[in-house]
């Protein structure tokens, strides 16, 4: 492995001990030891889910080449789980809010648990089956754990503040150490115990039944609206009106689904492009390299959220456009540097300029997940919040199946430039939401039903 690996990976740890052990009194916020200790809880699932997702994640592809599947096979695989996620994963996610979000929870774990369990299985309709259920449940870990945690905090009587420090430690934790740990995990089972690549998936579903068991014997369940004469479809109108009646929520989920779909692509297309002639990478150090930048991002989102200025408003227009620029390097690198035509070999020098702009694209990744959290927890109404989350996700989904469909159709530039507009256009979105922010919530639904009168109100 190269120096140039260790020197970038060092460098970022370094940096992440220093900002960690630098935080003085302003960096930090003072909080009660009832709420230290729901923190503490809740941090301990979301670690045990986080990394009962990030076991699955390096050896999907692989599996599946394994047992002998073509690109074309596993790509419909991989579409299948989007668009189950887009289906099915909204339907039950929305049922979170009626049902209750701790026993959706528990929903995630069992449904991830089957997924791992047809791993096991070398016939395409059995694992079409499991990609189902992890669409299923990726909808659920990103809408029904954070709609619980926003509930219970609020119902426990915490400040509203205290909530920005769960969710920049939980991404710290869940995004950061975790997958890194995972990552090396999953590496030691394939390749140094040669457990084969079910392996991790094993793992991941001993991980997902602890962490199952911690939510039932400490969780208390929460729920959204509880109307009886409330059934999905009016529950999915409702949503609707809410987003098409606030500016605000509408523009949250315009930029959660410009950033998120530019950072699913991505995750697609780093390989190919810091390993254009077959170059040999290591891919795994990559990964753990990756992590340890958005561990970066969460430290530095940490102490931005401890103060009260600059608002999360005015600092994700900065990070937007740090990240559209981060994401040009590819096609600067293109023009400036002429390409290597010699295949295999290390990494070339324009992959080396790519992969310090990767990094820093990922150190915003790690300052968007707790900001866009603390932002939704402020505009999405408590009576819907998992509906809403989990409507976000279509165009996302939708934008996602696109770019796996046509991933071979495109030049990796145009891909790389298109994330880079998204980005841009997110930070205009963001700049409106930052001139809006001050504007009082809609505090029932009367102007709502004046657009739809059969709209159900959100506030009982």
């Amino acid at each position: 492995m190269e120096l140039f690996y260790f020197m970038v990976f060092g460098a970022l740890g370094a940096v992440v001990a220093a900002l960690e052990l630098s935080k003085n009194s302003k960096d930090r916020i003072n909080t009660s030891s009832a709420f230290n200790s729901f923190k503490n809880n809740y941090l301990l699932v979301y670690s045990l889910m986080m990394a009962g997702d990030w076991l699955q994640g390096p050896y999907v592809y692989y599996l599946y080449s394994t047992y002998g599947f073509g690109k074309g096979e596993i790509g419909q695989l991989f579409i299948a789980g989007f668009g189950s996620s887009m289906l099915f994963g909204t339907i039950v996610g929305s049922l979170a809010d009626k049902q209750g979000r701790r026993r959706a929870c528990v929903t995630y774990c069992i449904t991830y648990i089957l997924s791992c369990i047809t791993k096991h299985s070398p016939e395409y309709k059995v694992l079409m089956v499991g990609r189902v259920l992890g669409g299923i449940a990726t909808s659920l870990l990103f809408s029904a754990f954070e709609s619980w945690l926003v509930a219970e905090h609020n119902k426990r009587g915490f400040e509203q503040q205290w909530l920005s420090l769960t969710f920049s430690k939980a991404i710290f934790l869940g995004n950061g150490l975790v997958a890194i740990l995972s990552g090396l995990f999953g590496n030691l089972l394939v390749d140094s115990l040669s457990l084969g690549p079910v392996a991790p998936f094993d793992a991941a579903a001993c991980f997902l039944a602890i962490g199952m068991a911690v939510i039932l014997s400490s969780w208390t369940e929460n729920f959204g609206d509880t109307s009886d004469n409330k059934d999905l479809l009016t529950q999915f109108r409702g949503a609707a009106v809410a987003i098409a009646s606030d500016e605000k929520i509408a523009l949250l989920g315009a930029i959660q689904s410009l950033f998120e779909g530019s950072m699913y692509t991505f995750v697609f297309l780093w390989t190919p492009a810091l390993s254009p002639n077959d170059e040999e990478i290591p891919h795994g150090f990559i990964f753990a390299t990756f992590m340890l930048a958005s561990m970066l991002g969460s430290s530095l989102a940490s102490r931005l959220m401890a103060r009260s200025s600059p608002r999360v408003e005015s600092y994700m227009q900065i990070v937007f456009v740090i990240s559209s620029v981060s994401l040009l390097l590819p096609i600067v690198t293109n023009f400036l540097v002429a390409p290597s035509k010699v295949k295999g070999g290390s990494i070339s020098f324009a992959g080396c300029l790519q992969l310090l702009g990767f990094c820093t694209f990922e150190a915003c990744v790690g300052i968007f997940w707790p900001s866009i959290m603390k932002m939704r927890s402020q505009y999405i109404p408590e009576e819907a919040r998992s509906t809403i989350m989990n409507f976000f996700r279509i165009p996302l989904n939708i934008f996602v199946c696109i770019v796996l469909y046509n991933v071979d159709a495109f030049p990796i530039t145009v891909m790389f430039g298109m994330c880079s507009i998204f980005l841009f256009v997110a930070s205009i979105l963001q700049r409106r939401l930052m001139a809006i922010s001050d504007k009082p919530k809609i505090e029932n639904w009367s102007a709502m039903k004046e657009r739809d009168p059969e709209a159900e109100p959100l506030n009982e």
